[in-house]
């Protein structure tokens, strides 16, 4: 051996410098029993004679033999084993050196107090530098554990292939990791299509909602009950609203000493359309009792045109912001009577600035000057009811929409319902909507024209009353005159 000192150039070792020692650090039987203690399964081995040679910590823990009590016997017999089981188990075991690949097998080990464990067994033969067979291991759990970790392994996979539900693994980024194949129909993309984009790539409303739900989740964990979320799902026929009743599970390491978050475990359910059933329903049980109570306290009017109107101010509560009574100028014309194009005058409306209860306008007022074309022009000539919007255009645009049918500058959506009575049109009606609602829907219609049904009844009693008050104003005052007339003949 050689070495030179830092200040010389000789190759002898100098007095005053020591041999250096080699690198620091374990020996091989050091690190190999650090690692057999350190492994989550019970493991020992045998040598070519059957005699137990390993013997860690989980195989200690599960049966109670210390590896100083197991290792150096010849077997299990009579201590890990039955006598009458041991020919027959050792015989398996041993086995394994001859055959290929792993051998799995369970049966029964006895613990040191007495008692039996079943368990569930892996055995391969070690070959040594020859190729021979040198002995074996053999690494066991107990069998209740190991179904424990298949039923994991299959339910997860029954999850990710067969479930009737979506379920999306998503990352500590947010980002789906796995997807389910009910998911990712779900979600309008293929199951690999999905994995590592950002949830608003793939949804356009209710991503916020969302996120801030999974957050939460890998903060302080589940929540204690499903959240229903409304989110807008992006696919190539444009956006689909769907209502997803989703619960989530925060899913952390098992081998951490401490739970380290991996994630979130998103599991949904599509229940769109019973939330729309239930809408539905809430909102029919809610517009019939506006009926109710607009017809009640209706009754209680002494002018029937006013009676319209209280009718009107009841369907506004949750239907719309603004509305606007046009009647037919001059006298109601039947379906098919000859005559010169009908012109609407405005009798009634709600205040333009805020919403608020109808004003009656009187039934001389002036003609609006609605152009061709105009939705309650439309509603007159179908005799039906008429849906328009805005759109998605620019605020400027939409105002520039409104003024030019008359409507108040924040119009976005309007409903025409035609005002029949005795077979005869008296007007339209016009309900409006402010940015803040959605555009009217067909089952809306239905609605306008029930309520314009009840307003047309009042309107039509109003003509009637004052032509029977004018009849008789003048009868009266005929018969004065004739009595006049009489008194000085």
């Amino acid at each position: 051996m050689s070495a030179s000192r830092r200040s010389g150039t000789t190759d002898e070792l100098g007095p005053d410098e020591p041999e250096r020692p080699g690198p620091e650090g374990p020996d091989g039987s050091d690190l190999l029993a650090a690692l057999l203690d350190g492994m989550d399964a019970a493991l020992c081995a045998f040598d070519a004679d059957g005699v137990v040679t390993h013997w860690n910590r989980e195989a200690e823990r599960i049966l109670g033999w210390t590896a100083a009590e197991a290792v150096g016997r010849p077997g299990f017999a009579g201590w890990a084993v039955r006598e009458a089981d041991a020919e027959e188990i050792e015989g398996r075991l041993m086995a394994a050196m001859r055959a290929p690949g792993r051998q799995v097998h369970e049966f029964a080990l006895l613990t040191k107090d007495g008692g039996r464990v079943l368990v569930r067994t892996q055995s391969a033969a070690v070959r040594g530098p020859d190729g021979k067979p040198a002995g074996l291991y053999c690494a066991f759990s107990e069998v209740h554990t190991q179904i424990d970790l298949e039923r994991s392994i299959a339910l997860s996979e029954a999850l990710f292939e067969d479930a009737s539900w979506g379920v999306v693994l998503v990352d500590a980024d947010l980002r789906p990791a796995v997807v389910n194949a009910h998911a990712a129909r779900a979600l309008g993309t293929g199951r690999t299509a999905v994995l590592g984009r950002p949830l608003g790539d793939l949804l356009t409303r209710g991503v916020e909602e969302l996120e801030n739900a999974l957050t939460h989740v890998l903060a302080e964990g589940a929540p204690p009950a499903p959240a229903e979320m409304w989110v807008g799902v992006r696919t190539p026929e444009g956006e689909k609203r769907r209502c997803w009743r989703s619960g989530f599970v925060r899913l952390a390491s098992p081998l951490a000493e401490e739970p380290v978050p991996l994630g979130v475990g998103w599991l949904f359910q599509d229940v769109t359309e019973a939330k729309r059933s239930e809408q539905e329903a809430a909102l029919l049980r809610f517009r019939t009792n506006q009926l109710h109570r607009a017809s009640r306290a209706a009754a209680e009017c002494e002018d029937p045109a006013e009676a319209a109107t209280v009718h009107l101010d009841f369907a506004l509560a949750g239907f719309a912001d603004h509305a606007v009574i046009d009647r037919v100028a001059g006298p109601p014309r039947a379906d098919g009577e000859p005559g010169a194009p009908q012109r609407l005058v405005r009798v009634a409306a709600t205040p333009s600035g805020a919403p608020g209860p109808s004003v009656l306008t009187g039934h001389a007022g002036l003609p609006v000057g609605y152009t061709e074309g105009h939705p309650a022009l439309q509603c007159l000539a179908r005799t039906g009811s008429v849906r328009a919007s805005a759109g998605s255009v620019a605020p400027d645009r939409a105002r520039e929409w409104a003024r030019a049918r008359q409507w108040p500058e924040d119009t976005m959506h309007a409903l025409c319902a035609v005002l029949r009575s005795r077979g005869r049109t008296l007007g339209v009606v016009t309900f409006l909507r402010t940015s803040g609602r959605t555009a009217f829907e067909r089952f809306d219609s239905t609605y306008a024209e029930d309520v314009a049904v009840r307003m047309a009844a009042g309107l039509d009693l109003a003509d009637l009353v004052q032509l029977t008050g004018s009849a008789g104003t003048a009868g009266s005052t005929g018969s004065a005159g004739s009595a006049e007339r009489g008194d000085d003949e």
